[in-house]
């Protein structure tokens, strides 16, 4: 499909810039057939119905962004970790002396094969660039009684997305990462996730829903733009996911009960669809490995039923995504809808959510139900 179908003007001042007062606080866009209902997040268990199962992606964001200094010269630079790679040592986990990455990397002066940087206990030792054009790059921590893990949260920085036009500040530390997080390996978030409390989450379980989770490293592939004019010929980047055995047993046990999965998040939506088993339509098979799946207009849905998702960029997979699952025109219109009534979109925005549709690019009329400020 063409790109410029998923264009919409978006006023820069409605790229959030800060995170909601407090997570539930957050506006709520509910599109529901062709009814818009306007709401808070605090709303949200009154419209995923009851007995759903609810999934949310438990990936923690590392700090990725380190701010060092070249060892001999003294020059500034800054590396953006963007991918772990397996070490052919097999000197490849958190606690291990070393860790391989991919990343980007920027100095005063051109960083060459041989070059360090340093910061605090934490160690970059630059081998060479990758095909793909990012640097390859060795962590270390230079304190023996720290893993790579704690020089890390000692050292580099939270990676707020580029178009948060600020400096981090402490509380993202806290706002930039779900209250589910545990699987470090993130270096963007799950921003759907962001929204939830354990408040909310037992909310939902007293309305019978089940939660479970999966796990997707966001990488920082889920900002890169679409430069070509037609999605098909775009070259979706690579992200590890896991979807255990629990989680696919918990997606047996709602379709046995007629209920609904519940996505927190496009990359829910990826991990599921990526796992589907071709076997028996509504199910996954457990699995740990990569995708790269683009799901655009067309796509079948196989497990997922209903989304909760933040606003997207214009011309983005994510928005072509969102579109697959609701219905292209449905979707468009809700976001001309959502710049009239100011909601804030990306990842410290707002959120919608979605109830998945069979028939794409239907032409569709949104009611505006009800709007609470």
């Amino acid at each position: 499909m063409r790109v410029e179908r998923f264009a919409f003007d978006l006023p820069p001042e409605l790229i959030a810039q800060e995170p909601a007062p407090e997570r539930e606080l957050a506006r709520l866009m509910v599109l529901d057939d062709d009814r818009v209902v306007h709401a808070r997040i605090k709303d949200l268990a009154e419209h995923v119905p009851n007995g759903s199962l609810v999934v949310v992606n438990d990936t923690k964001v590392i700090r990725a962004r380190i701010l060092g200094t070249k060892e001999g010269t003294g020059g500034k630079a800054e590396i953006f970790l963007v991918r772990k790679e397996p070490d052919p040592s097999g000197d490849d986990v958190g606690a291990s002396p070393r860790e391989r990455w991919r990343a980007m990397a920027r100095a005063s002066k051109p960083l060459r094969p041989g070059a360090r940087v340093v910061n605090g206990p934490l160690c970059v030792d630059i081998e060479g660039k990758a095909p793909d054009g990012l640097f390859l790059v060795r962590l270390s921590s230079r304190d023996d009684a720290l893993t790579i893990d704690d020089a890390l949260e000692a050292s580099a920085k939270v990676p707020l997305p580029p178009y948060i036009k600020r400096e981090v500040r402490a509380e993202d530390e806290q706002r930039y990462q779900t209250v589910f997080a545990r699987s470090p390996g993130a270096v963007a978030a799950p921003t759907a996730g962001l929204h939830l409390t354990q408040t909310l989450l037992r909310r939902l379980e007293g309305h019978g829903c089940e939660i479970a989770s999966c796990t997707l490293h966001v990488g920082l592939g889920t900002f890169q733009p679409v430069t070509a004019e037609d999605l098909d010929d775009h070259v979706m980047h690579a992200e590890y996911f896991e979807v255990p055995r629990t989680l696919a047993t918990a997606i047996a046990r709602a379709r046995e009960r007629n209920a609904p999965v519940v996505a927190i998040g496009t990359t829910v939506v990826r991990a599921l669809e990526s796992a589907a088993d071709p076997a028996r339509d509504g199910h996954v098979r457990p699995c740990a490995e990569e995708t790269r799946i683009l799901i655009q207009p067309g796509h079948r849905f196989r497990v997922v039923d209903r989304l909760l998702t933040n606003f997207h960029l214009p011309k983005s997979t994510l928005l072509a995504l969102v579109c697959a699952f609701a219905g292209t025109d449905r979707v468009l219109d809700a976001y001309h809808l959502a710049v009239k009534e100011r909601y804030r979109f990306f990842s410290y925005g707002d959120a919608m959510l979605l109830t998945r549709t069979t028939a794409d690019d239907r032409a569709s009329t949104l009611v505006d139900r009800e709007a609470n400020t």
